[in-house]
């Protein structure tokens, strides 16, 4: 097969670090973002803003094989969020139809944060989608944006991404910070490295002839109640003080699954948060 050809819409952490897998497997890789001199070695820059209806003046001519679109929303508010997820796919999809120009398929990256459930329930695919939060109820929207636009798409639901340059939660244990330990809050993560390989992965199997869902919760194993994490994060840090009135609060408690993705055969590096924090602590990752 040639080298198949790749857009990434939003080539910040998450889509770089993909981009990097997909040069070194020979792929033609666009990476759009605003400074393209942050773009990793082998991505052809694209430099446009997501928030502009005007498209880039370097956008690809020749042909799409795939198109992904991994933004982040630079204002925390409804506003930004309308503007990152819904605005900007709106804007991409309009000017891969202006170009011509017809991806293989679109992998859209969500967020666990469409599900509002709350009470440590086990969440797949097929849960309710019941959001709460303006973020979730805005990607919900985004989500069907990119599952009408024309192209087969993939929805990606990361969960609590850490990694380098994602280390809030290590900052609040080294601080002491308390966490509810009764009724247990579950949360979920994956390492950023593992949500980029998740990307790859599935790209690559639809490259195949693989069927894929339109739908992928992008998780670790391990789910684990927040005062374990806590707990196992102080012993190996040697934390031993604890703040005198501070805590780590959550909103919700669930539980996700990533058995859809793991039949399709995608496995995590980092299990769990044992073996990532444990990297990023080290310096391995």
């Amino acid at each position: 097969m040639s080298a198949p050809s790749v857009l990434i819409a939003g080539c910040g952490d998450i889509g770089g670090r993909l981009a990097s897998r997909l040069v070194a497997e020979h792929w033609q890789v666009h990476g759009l973002r605003r400074s393209v001199a942050q773009l990793p070695e082998g991505v052809i820059g694209v430099a446009g803003d997501l928030f502009s209806d005007q498209c880039p003046a370097d956008w690809p001519t020749g042909p799409l094989d795939y198109l992904v679109y991994s933004a982040a929303a630079t204002v925390h508010d409804e506003t930004g969020y309308r503007a990152a997820y819904i605005d900007g796919l709106r804007h991409v999809l309009g000017w891969v139809k202006q170009h011509g120009q017809r991806p293989r398929r679109l992998l859209f990256v969500s967020s666990s944060s469409v599900y509002g459930q709350q009470n440590g329930e086990w969440i797949d695919e097929t849960s309710p989608t019941e959001a709460g939060g303006y973020s979730g109820r805005l990607m919900l929207e985004a989500e069907q944006l990119a599952l009408d636009s024309g192209i087969p798409a993939s929805r990606v639901r990361l969960t609590g991404i850490y990694g380098p340059g994602r280390e809030w939660l290590l900052s609040q244990v080294r601080q002491g910070y308390r966490v509810v330990i009764d009724p247990p809050l579950y949360a979920n993560r994956i390492h950023a490295d593992d949500a980029a390989c998740l990307l790859a992965f599935l790209l690559d199997a639809d490259r195949q002839g693989k069927a894929l869902d339109d739908c992928y919760i992008g998780v670790d194993d391990a789910p684990a109640a927040l005062a374990d994490v806590v707990g196992w994060l102080r012993e190996y840090m040697g934390v031993t003080e604890w703040a005198e009135d501070a805590s780590v609060r959550r909103a919700g408690s669930k539980r996700c699954s990533n058995a859809r993705a793991k039949a399709l055969g995608w496995t995590p590096r980092y299990p769990s948060f044992r073996e990532g924090y444990a990297a990023i602590l080290e310096g391995r990752c």
